[in-house]
Formats: structure tokens, sequence, C-alpha cells
């Protein structure tokens, strides 16, 4: 595979303070992202509303996530993705704050968990979208902040719920809440130095359907863009949608709960080994490269639905955690580097919300298939179908053609800010 190494002379993401204020925020909101799982199944458990209101109110906080996105990515690249982050960050550190009081003085009923997880929810909506627009702009060096990213994302879901269950077991539920909440907190206040940061949009009275058009026109002229989202779509139902479910019921079955613990580790260090791997290696064709790394993730549900042994399936995980997370790496700078600034939150937004809208659907009927063909024979379609999607992905010309650069004037017009400024 052919590497590019012009752009290693581009200073170090660390060199600028506000990626450095960026990191902080991202790092912060993700640890209480991976505390947040934790923390609400523990509370709807202890309230007596059993798995079923577990259920509920993890839709309620799914459900505004896929329906607002959208609206998200329109906000954001009018206002500002810092604006409507902060603002974000702020809703969600009041809907856990109530959550923590709920909790603290009496017995919250399932409504009014249900209402503050899609209060959550619909923050995330509005946060989603304004990362990529904010990532050219605080780094030169796009793809090693997107890997730097993705390392921070690694280590909050190894640390997130871990954080989250030592609150539990040696505190209480509530301050849990108040950790995450705090978190959400911090995550404001690094973004909030960063309002000097816009996208310049350019349809300052254009009403919200209009620019939901602008975004989808952006993103419906780009066949490389939309044939990734369309494949990742269906991957994200056959395969994506039962791993998680299907494949830690095996894992357990096979390894008991300590096992799948270390399984779940050995996951988490194959992110970090591809994050890393993301800061180094630099392809000349990033979705290329990125998708020949996820042909490793079909070994995840491969391995359980094989019976692998042990030290086998862990060996799996860590390639198919290492191939997500390279795969993550590229594709968010393939993004960043080839789509306008005044339009990236928008284009990014339809690209979140293809990206995840079916993988509940995905899991919902996952339960069904494996009672009618097996849980095994199941985790081995979807291994099947993840290579088949990415080999697909592989044959479509402009995937192919994509390089490092966009081939016209259409990157970001904005330069990013340095440490001096």
């Amino acid at each position: 595979m052919t590497t590019d190494h012009t752009t290693d002379t581009l200073p170090s993401p660390w060199r600028s303070a506000p990626f450095r204020l960026f990191f902080t925020a991202r790092s912060a909101s993700l640890l209480a992202d991976g505390m947040l799982m934790v923390s609400l199944t523990t509370a709807v458990l202890a309230t007596g509303f059993g798995p079923a209101g577990v259920g509920y109110a993890l839709a309620a906080w799914m459900a505004p996530v896929v329906l607002l996105v959208l609206i998200g990515g329109v906000l954001a690249d009018r206002f500002s993705p810092q604006t409507t982050m902060v603002a974000a960050d702020l809703l969600r550190m009041i809907a856990m704050l109530l959550m923590a009081a709920l909790l603290a003085f009496g017995s919250p009923e399932l409504w009014q968990i249900m209402t503050l997880m899609a209060i959550s929810g619909a923050a995330t909506a509005l946060f989603q979208p304004g990362l990529a627009a904010l990532v050219p702009q605080v780094a030169q060096d796009i793809q090693r902040a997107n890997a730097l990213l993705r390392l921070s994302e690694a280590l909050s879901a190894l640390l997130g719920p871990g954080l989250a269950g030592l609150l539990v077991a040696y505190g209480d539920i509530a301050a849990s809440y108040l950790v995450i909440a705090g978190a959400y907190a911090l995550s404001a206040l690094g973004l909030l130095p960063l309002r000097r940061l816009a996208s310049r949009p350019d349809e300052e009275t254009a009403p919200i359907w209009h620019r939901l058009a602008v975004g989808w026109r952006e993103f419906r002229s780009r066949t490389w863009l939309w044939s990734v989202i369309l494949i990742w779509s269906i991957f994200g139902l056959f395969v994506f949608g039962p791993a998680l479910p299907l494949g830690a019921a095996l894992i357990t079955e096979q390894h008991g709960a300590n096992g799948y613990g270390w399984i779940a580790s050995a996951d988490g260090a194959g992110t970090i080994i591809g994050g890393l791997l993301g800061m180094r290696v630099r392809p000349r064709k990033p979705i290329v490269a990125g998708a020949l790394a996820m042909l490793m993730f079909a070994l995840n549900p491969l391995a359980p639905a094989l019976g692998w042994s042990f030290p086998a399936t862990a060996a799996a995980h860590v390639l198919g955690g290492c191939g997500f997370a390279f795969w993550g790496v590229m594709w968010a700078t393939s993004i960043q580097t080839h789509i306008p600034l005044t339009v990236l939150s928008r284009v990014s937004a339809y690209d979140v919300a293809g990206s995840i809208m079916v993988i509940p659907l995905g899991r919902a009927l996952s339960g069904p298939a494996a009672e009618a063909f097996g849980t095994a024979r199941v985790l081995q379609f979807s291994a099947v179908v993840a290579v088949l999607l990415m080999a697909v992905m592989l044959t479509v010309p402009a995937i192919r053609r994509l390089g490092r650069e966009p081939a016209s004037p259409s990157a970001p017009s904005l330069a990013p800010l340095t440490a001096a400024d």
C-alpha cells in the first residue's frame, strides 16, 4: 500500500492551543457518554422497571438522536458548530443534574427518566454534527487530530463504564449522574474559548428546509460519499446490529462473564492500536485503506460463531477493533478534507443519520433471527456480509479514485487557528 509522507512536516495538533481545548472538551463528553449507559441501566433497574424499562429508556435517548441530527447539522452551519455544541452540553448537564436530584430525593417514574433521556438525546443530536466542522479549524494535521480523537474515544469507552460502576458500587447512583453532569460542564468550558470559530454560513436568511436541501445536494453530488453511507447502512443492519447483542451472549456462554469482559477489553485495546496506526500511516487512498482494514472486523462475529478458543477470540477482537478505529480515522479525515466548511456540519449530519439509524433495527431483529436460525448462524452470516460489503465498496470507481486531497477547490476555506491565536 502506497503512503503519502508530504504531510509529515505538518505541526502536531498538540501545538495548537485550540486543539488542546477541543480535545479536552471532546474527551470529557466521551467520558460522560461512556458512563451514562451504565448509570442509566442501574438507575432503571434499581427503581424497579426491569429490563423492559431499560429498553424504553434507551429508545427514548436514541430516537431524538436519529430524528433530530439533521436539524443539528443545519443549526451548526447556521450559528457555528461551537455555539450549538456548547448549548448541547449545557442541556445535557441540566438533564443529568435533574436525574441526580430525582434519584437523591425520591424514586423517579419511568416517564420522568424517559423524558430526561429524550432531552439528552436531542442535545446529542445538536452536538454531534459540529464535531467534523471543528477539527479542520483547530488542527492543520487533520488525520493526526482524528487519530488522537479516536484514541480518546477508545480510552473513554474503557474508563467510562468502569468509573460509573465504581461510583454506583461505592457511592450511589445519584453521585454518578453528578459526575456525568460535571463532565458535560467541562466539555462546555473547553468549547467556550473557541467561540471565534465559525463556518461562515452563506445562507444566513434561508429557512431550515432550504438548508437541509443544500446539505442533501452536497451529499448526493459526491458518489464516493453516498456510496459509502449506503453500504455502511447495510453494514449497520446486518453486521453492527446483530454483532453486539448476539456476540456478547455467545461469548458469555462460551467463556463466562469474566471472559467476555476481557474480550471486550481486547476490542478496546485494538481500537487504541488502530488509532495509533492512524497517526502514522498516511495512505494515498484513505477510504480504500480503511475498507481493507475493516475486513478484519468480520472476525468479531466470526470468532464466537465458530466457537474459537479464548485466546483466538481475544486476538480476533484486537484485530477487529484495530480495523474499525483505522477506518474511522480515514473516513473522518476524508470527510473533513473534501467537503466545504460552509456545509460540513450538514453533510456530517447526513453521514451520522445514515450510519446509525438502522443499527437499532438490526439489534431488534437479531433476537428473532437467532431464534429462527440459531445465534451462531446469524453471526456467521454477519461475518460474510461484512466481507462482501467491503468488497463492494472497493469496486466503486469514485471510492477507488478518491485521494488525500480534493480534486477541485472545495476544501475548507478557513485556516486553522494556531497556538499563537
